[in-house]
């Protein structure tokens, strides 16, 4: 009566998407009956991976694989990541801290920035940072793990996430995917195989004319997209209208300056700059609109902005914002870059391929390939995929700077319509929504809307029910009692040192 169960899949591609790919579907799809899982990959190819950060969810995905943090942090020379810096980005010498967690305290029912904004009426003009433990925290270079068991702790609203070496993170993940008994194929895909009739992929040609058969393929090609995009001729929603970002130029440098569990974004004439702090070097990249700044230009303005010396040659991408019409099509389903792309701003290339590869295991497919199960995976992908576009486009659109072409821009574009609302609606009341448990919180909303200086008209009416100098009272007491939090944690050296994660003094490269 049913169909029958997939028994083979094909992982295209190793890098970061393959082999999260391959390590989380071994691990799931574990006993007798499992399908076999074979990823193919030619070491003669190499991967975009510069260096990555991440946001909170990876936490849940690396329970999924049941990884150890401390040997994870370690064997990846990762750090901790408790927000993101955004410098100069509302205009020059102005920043503030997108982090992870929430703020204060919620009270009488409703969110705390209404009583945040009530104060700032009432003359309080303590930023918002302020009432975050993990933008604290991160600002003074501490961290500890959350103290869920402990609700009245700030510690109990932290969260965090890792910024890691990406090339280290995929052989970390391929030695897990081996153990779970994925086997690695090394070579070069020069042809794609497909039923004459469906269209479906059945196999893909190595170079040393090896075939390659299966059932399932999972295209991990990258920009490339070999399956998805050129086997099966699936065409690509171009959203270089509102992120004109095409270029990056990427160089790691040796250790120097601050050493924050922070990523930092700085604004710049064409794009902005990442800064990714790791245990042994800085990851470093200027993403920019090549429309507006060149090569040449860019590279030179990356290098002059280092806080260490130079570790490689500049790796120079090139990209086009958007997706995919389709990320699952026939028998192939498309993983990080061979789907779509969004530039890093909010560090959201890593969760894609999680969301990914979660989405899959749900809609789990027999040989049938059922209709409805993939337009639905289709379906909440391209609405994850266009829900972060807004939140990245809402950093380029609230912002007062017009010092060049680039910028000003974006003070003429039109905002796409969701995002025009929910700043209309921050505009004129303080109120923030949440779309459909879309991947950024309010918090997350709320962070870059007061700090891209978009200031509220308003604030919710109940706000209001606390007499002025109880307002005042409470937060300043709860600016105490974060302060007070971050002055007991350990610096993040520290931290890292005394939970065994530290890799060993040799392997900093430092000036």
């Amino acid at each position: 009566m049913s169909a029958q169960p997939v028994s083979k899949i094909v992982i295209v591609g190793g890098g970061t998407a393959g082999w999260m790919a391959a390590a989380g579907l071994s691990r799931v799809l574990a006993g007798p009956r499992a399908p076999t899982i074979t990823l193919v990959e030619s070491e003669a190819i190499g991967t975009v991976g510069v260096g990555e950060a991440t946001i909170p969810q990876i936490i849940g995905f690396n329970k999924l694989l049941g990884l150890d943090e401390n040997e994870f942090v370690r064997e990846t020379h990762a750090t901790y990541k408790l927000g993101i810096e955004f410098v100069d980005w509302l205009r020059p010498g102005h920043s503030y801290i997108h982090p992870f967690g929430t703020y204060g305290l919620d009270m009488l029912g409703i969110e705390f920035h209404h009583f945040w904004l009530r104060g700032r009426e009432l003359g309080d003009a303590t930023e918002l940072d302020a009432y975050s433990i993990a933008a604290a925290a991160g600002a003074a270079g501490k961290f500890y793990w959350p103290q869920s068991n402990n609700p009245k702790s700030p510690l109990s609203k932290l969260a965090y996430a890792f910024q890691f070496d990406a090339s280290r993170y995929a052989r970390f993940l391929r030695k897990r995917a081996e153990q779970q008994g994925v086997v690695r194929e090394e070579g070069k895909v020069v042809e794609v195989m497909q039923d004459a009739e469906s269209g479906f992929v059945t196999g893909v040609r190595l170079e040393d004319n090896r075939l390659i058969e299966g059932e399932l393929f999972l295209d991990c090609s990258g920009f490339r997209s070999l399956l998805l995009g050129q086997a099966l001729d699936v065409p690509f929603e171009d959203w270089s209208k509102w992120l004109p970002c095409d270029r990056a130029v990427a160089v790691p440098c040796t250790l120097a300056g601050e050493h924050q569990p922070l990523t930092r974004s700085t604004a710049r004439p064409a794009g902005w700059q990442w800064r990714i702090p790791l245990q042994h070097r800085i990851g470093n990249g200027h993403v920019y609109s090549s429309a507006h700044m060149d090569q040449e230009a860019a590279t030179d303005l990356l290098l002059a902005n280092l806080d260490g010396d130079p570790l490689a040659e500049p790796n120079h991408l090139r990209f086009t914002a958007g997706h995919r019409e389709r990320f699952w099509d026939r028998n192939v389903i498309g993983l990080g870059l061979a789907s779509g792309f969004l530039e890093p701003l909010e560090s959201t290339a890593i969760h894609l391929v999680q969301s990914s590869i979660a989405r899959l295991l749900a809609y789990f497919p027999t040989t049938a390939f059922g209709g409805a199960e993939i337009d639905r995976f289709n379906a909440e992908t391209a609405r994850e995929y266009l829900d972060i576009r807004d939140f990245l486009v809402l950093h380029y659109k609230a912002s007062e700077r017009d010092d060049s072409e680039f910028w000003r821009y974006f003070r003429h574009l039109d905002p796409p319509e969701g995002l025009a609302e929910k700043i209309e609606l921050f505009r004129s009341s303080g109120r923030v929504i949440r779309e459909h448990e879309e991947l950024f919180t309010e918090a997350s909303w709320l962070a870059v809307m007061a700090g891209q200086g978009i200031e509220p008209q308003s604030y919710h009416p109940v706000a209001a029910l606390l007499d002025d100098a109880e307002t005042l009272q409470r937060l300043d007491h709860i600016r105490q009692v974060v302060a007070h939090a971050v002055s007991q944690m350990p610096t993040q050296d520290h931290f890292l040192a005394q939970q065994g994660s530290a890799i060993d003094a040799s392997e900093r490269l430092t000036r």
